[in-house]
C-alpha cells in the first residue's frame, strides 16, 4: 500500500542502520506535517462517502484530548506509552469498524486508516528510552462511538495533538 509503505520508508530512511532512533524520524518536521495533512485528508474523504450508516456495534475509541501543561510534565517514555495505548485501542476500533462497513468508499478509507495507525503503532513500539518494553493491556480513557467519521476524527486529533507534540519534544531534545 503506497501510504503505509511511504510511512515505513520515511521511517527507515531516518533511522541509523542497526538501531531505531526516534531523533532521525522527528528531526525533519516536514514528516509530522505530512502525517497531519494525510489524517485530515482521510477524514475529509470519509465525510464525503455517501450516507455511511451508523455502526451496528459501537467501537471503543481512545479519548485523545489532553492538557498541554500535564503533557509537558510527563517523561518521553510516559508519553510514548500513552500514545501506544491510544493507538492500540484505535487500531482495534478501526478493525471492528472495517468488519461492519460494507460500503466501498467507507471500507477503502478505513483500510487506509488502519494501515496508517498500525504503522505508527509498530514504529513507536521500536522506540524505548527506559528499561522495559511496551506491554499491551493498558487502559486509556475511552468512549463508545457508532459514527464511522468519529474514528477518523480521533486519529486526526491524535496525530495533530499528542503525536505532533511528542515528535516536537523529541526534536528539541535530539536534533542539532
Amino acid at each position: 500500500s503506497p501510504p503505509g509503505l511511504l510511512l515505513l520508508t520515511s521511517f527507515l530512511l531516518h533511522v541509523e542502520e542497526g538501531r531505531a532512533s526516534p531523533a532521525r524520524l522527528v528531526c525533519d518536521n516536514r514528516l509530522i506535517h505530512k502525517y497531519i495533512r494525510e489524517a485530515k485528508d482521510m477524514e475529509k474523504r470519509a465525510n464525503q462517502c455517501q450516507a455511511l450508516p451508523p455502526l451496528s456495534c459501537p467501537v471503543v475509541l481512545p479519548l485523545v484530548d489532553f492538557s498541554f501543561q500535564q503533557w509537558k510534565s510527563k517523561s518521553n517514555e510516559t508519553k510514548r506509552r500513552e500514545i501506544l495505548c491510544d493507538l492500540a485501542l484505535l487500531v482495534g476500533a478501526v478493525a471492528q469498524a472495517q468488519a461492519q462497513v460494507t460500503q466501498e468508499c467507507g471500507a477503502r478509507q478505513l483500510s487506509q486508516l488502519y494501515r496508517h495507525a498500525n504503522s505508527f503503532l509498530l514504529l513507536l513500539q521500536t522506540f524505548s528510552w527506559e528499561a522495559g518494553a511496551w506491554e499491551p493491556g493498558c487502559s486509556p480513557c475511552s468512549l463508545e462511538q457508532t459514527h464511522v467519521t468519529s474514528v477518523f476524527l480521533t486519529y486526526q486529533k491524535l496525530v495533530q495533538g499528542k503525536l505532533s507534540f511528542f515528535f516536537h519534544e523529541l526534536a528539541k531534545d535530539s536534533c542539532s
